[in-house]
C-alpha cells in the first residue's frame, strides 16, 4: 500500500482544462452582435463598421424570426412526439446550431459533425483594424444563406475555414442571439478513445501550434489555424436566467470529422461517442443525399441504431433503409425529384411517400427538383394525433 501510494506522488495532476470563453464572448458581441449585460464593446471595436455589420445582421434575424421561425416553430411543435429525447445528434450540420434549436427548443445536449473545423477564437482579440471590416463583410456573405434560405453553401462553410474570424463558431453563437442565448463557457477538446471528451489543456496547445487543422477532404479548403481549435464546445443559458443554476445550461459539441464510412473506420473515438448518447433524436438538411450512398452507410446505420426521432428534407434516409430498421416516415410538402443528382430508384421511392402529403409553409433545408419545400419525419414512436394524415 505505501508503495502505491508513494506511485501516485510521481503521477503528474491533470493541467487544467483551457477557457475561451472571454474570446467567445467578444465575437458574440462584435461578430454575431450579441448584447451582453454589463460587458460594453472595447474601444477598439466602437466604430462604424461594427454598427454598419450589426445593423445588417440584426435585420437579418428579425428575418429569420418573423419570416421563417413564425411558420416552422409552430409546425414543427405540432408533429414532435412528447418526451423524445433531448439529446440530439446532427450529422452533415455545417454551423447549422440555429436550426437545431428551431426543430428541437428543448434539447440539452447537441452535437453538430461536419467537414468544418470550429476555428480559432484567439485572432479577433488583436484584429487590426483594416481587416476588420473585410472580416465581418466576409462573414455576412457566408451566414446569409443559413440565415434567409435556411441552409449554407458549401462555398460559403469553406470560406470561414481561412481569414481572422472563426467561421463555425460566429454561426453558433449567431444562432445564440437568433434564440435569446448567450454563451457561458466555450473549451476546445478531443475524443478520447473511450468516446470521452478531453478538454485542451496549455501543453497540449504548444504541441498542436504546430500543425495546422487537417483537410478532412480532398476537394475542400485546407483551414489556416491549428488543429487544436477543430472541435468546440459551447455551453449558453438562456438571457437573464440565473447565472449559477446548472438545470439552466445547454451544451452544444461541434465535431469535425468525415463521416464517409472510411472516415469513420479512422475515427473509431467519434463513434464511440455516438453510441454514448443513445437513444437520441436527430436531424439533417441540404446534406448532399449522402445518406442514399453506401459510401455513408456507416453513419447511416449509426443513426437507425441509435436514433429514434429524425426531421430531415430529402437528403435523410430513404424509405428502403427506414423500413428495414423498424421506422415509419411521414412526408409533408411536395417532392418531384432531388434537388441534386442522386439515386434514380430511391427518387421514386420518395415520390410515393410524398405522394399525397400535407402542405409544408415553410422551407426546410433543401428545395426538391421542382423548387418545392419538403420535410421528412422518421420515428418509432407515436406522433402526435393531430399530424397523422
Amino acid at each position: 500500500m505505501l508503495a502505491i501510494a508513494l506511485l501516485t506522488l510521481f503521477v503528474p495532476a491533470a493541467l487544467p482544462a483551457l477557457d475561451f470563453t472571454a474570446e467567445a464572448r467578444l465575437l458574440y458581441q462584435v461578430a454575431a452582435c450579441g448584447s451582453l449585460d454589463g460587458s460594453p464593446l472595447p474601444k477598439m471595436f466602437q466604430g462604424k463598421e461594427v454598427e454598419k455589420h450589426c445593423r445588417v445582421m440584426r435585420r437579418r434575424y428579425a428575418v429569420y424570426r418573423d419570416r421563417w421561425l413564425a411558420q416552422a416553430a409552430p409546425f414543427l411543435k405540432r408533429i414532435r412526439p412528447p418526451n423524445i429525447p433531448q439529446q440530439v445528434m446532427y450529422p452533415f450540420g455545417g454551423g447549422d446550431l440555429v436550426s437545431a434549436l428551431s426543430t428541437f427548443p428543448d434539447l440539452q445536449e447537441v452535437t453538430t459533425i461536419s467537414l468544418e473545423h470550429a476555428g480559432d477564437p484567439r485572432r479577433v482579440m488583436a484584429l487590426p483594424a483594416k481587416r476588420l471590416a473585410a472580416s465581418l463583410a466576409l462573414l455576412r456573405a457566408t451566414s446569409a444563406g443559413l440565415l434567409l434560405a435556411t441552409d449554407s453553401k458549401t462555398s460559403n462553410l469553406q470560406k470561414g475555414q481561412r481569414g481572422d474570424l472563426p467561421g463555425q463558431l460566429c454561426f453558433f453563437l449567431m444562432a445564440l442571439v437568433v434564440h435569446g442565448y448567450e454563451p457561458v463557457r466555450v473549451r476546445y477538446f478531443t475524443l478520447r478513445p473511450d468516446g470521452t471528451v478531453r478538454y485542451l489543456d496549455g501543453e497540449t496547445l504548444a504541441t498542436l501550434e504546430r500543425e495546422d487543422a487537417q483537410l478532412l477532404h480532398k476537394a475542400w479548403i485546407s483551414p489556416d489555424f491549428s488543429r487544436a481549435f477543430s472541435n468546440v464546445e459551447l455551453v449558453f443559458r438562456k438571457i437573464g436566467s440565473p447565472r449559477y443554476d446548472p438545470t439552466q445550461v445547454r451544451i452544444h459539441r461541434h465535431v469535425a470529422a468525415n463521416l464517409g464510412n472510411d472516415g469513420l473506420r479512422a475515427y473509431p473515438a467519434l463513434t464511440t461517442y455516438i453510441n454514448a448518447r443513445a437513444p437520441f433524436s436527430a436531424m439533417t438538411k441540404a446534406a448532399s443525399y449522402l445518406l442514399w450512398r453506401d459510401s455513408f452507410s456507416l453513419i447511416r446505420n449509426l443513426l437507425l441504431k441509435d436514433m429514434v426521432f429524425m426531421v430531415s428534407d430529402s437528403t435523410g434516409i430513404p424509405p428502403r433503409f427506414a423500413n428495414a430498421g423498424g421506422f415509419r416516415q411521414i412526408a409533408y410538402g411536395n417532392f418531384e425529384g432531388s434537388f441534386l443528382g442522386a439515386n434514380e430508384a430511391m427518387n421514386g421511392e420518395f415520390r410515393s411517400l410524398w405522394s399525397g402529403a400535407e402542405p409544408l409553409p415553410f422551407r426546410y433545408g433543401y428545395i426538391d427538383a421542382g423548387r418545392s419545400t419538403h420535410l421528412l419525419v422518421t420515428t418509432r414512436v407515436p406522433l402526435p394525433l393531430q399530424s397523422e394524415h
